[in-house]
Parts: C-alpha cells; sequence; structure tokens
C-alpha cells in the first residue's frame, strides 16, 4: 500500500514538472519575437507557420500577437501591482503591463484549417495582460492599446 502511494506522489510530481516546463517555455515560444524577425514579406504568415500557431482542432487562430521586447521585461510584469480576476477565469490572477510594449498583431482574413492560414498585419503599442506563476508569465491573455 505505501509503495503504491510512493508511486503516485511519484507520478503526479512528474507530471507537475512536466506541465511547469511546458507552461513556463509558452509565453516565450509563442508570442514573444525578441529582437524581432527579419522577415520583410508576409510577417505573419510565416511567423505562425515557423511556430506553428493554430487552435487545438487545427483551425486558424482568429488572432495573434507577437510582443517584441526582451522577455526580461515581460517576467516584470508578474509583479505589476495592476492585478486583477481574468476576465474567463475568476479566480485566476491576471496581471497588466505598467509600460507598453511594441507588437505585432496578426488578424484572419483567410484560410479555416492550419496550415492554410492567411493573415493582416498591423504594428501597435499597448499594454500586455498575462497570467504568471511562480517562475513568470504563463499565458498570454490579451493587449490594451
Amino acid at each position: 500500500m505505501i509503495l503504491m502511494v510512493v508511486i503516485f506522489l511519484l507520478i503526479l510530481f512528474w507530471e507537475n514538472e512536466l506541465y511547469e516546463e511546458v507552461a513556463a517555455s509558452t509565453i516565450e515560444q509563442l508570442h514573444v519575437d525578441y529582437p524581432q524577425s527579419d522577415i520583410p514579406v508576409r510577417y505573419c504568415n510565416n511567423m505562425i507557420l515557423q511556430r506553428i500557431i493554430k487552435e487545438p482542432d487545427n483551425t486558424c487562430k482568429k488572432e495573434h500577437v507577437f510582443i517584441h521586447e526582451r522577455p526580461r521585461k515581460i517576467n516584470s510584469v508578474c509583479t505589476s501591482p495592476k492585478k486583477m480576476a481574468c476576465q474567463n477565469h475568476s479566480r485566476v490572477l491576471c496581471f497588466q503591463s505598467e509600460i507598453r510594449f511594441k507588437m505585432t498583431v496578426c488578424k484572419l482574413i483567410g484560410g479555416t484549417k492550419y496550415p492554410a492560414c492567411r493573415y493582416h498585419i498591423s504594428h501597435t503599442e499597448g499594454f500586455i495582460m498575462v497570467t504568471c506563476d511562480e517562475m513568470g508569465p504563463v499565458t498570454f491573455q490579451k493587449y490594451i492599446e
């Protein structure tokens, strides 16, 4: 019986460790492009293909944001005093940046199934909202112009 409990705890610890590694790298892999990639034509289309950005059901994302700032600066958002309950998750806190970040917003203009997605590009500056854990930002929630 004790052996089963120990095995269960080891499996639970191992799964949580794997999830934390994936979650901790997710925001950087999906949303950070610093320094901004030198893609002169079709930036959004190329970046979304390169980073394999899609919905879980393999459809095209309606909108995706790339943040052009150092990861260290993005990590500092988790210490922002501007925190509130996230819109979709009442128990999860969202942190809003205190400064504006340079971003590229990619909005879907054609296609429904990945990889046949076409995007319109727009450059903007705005505040970002992220969820955080003890390691830093976990998910990008939205931007505010």
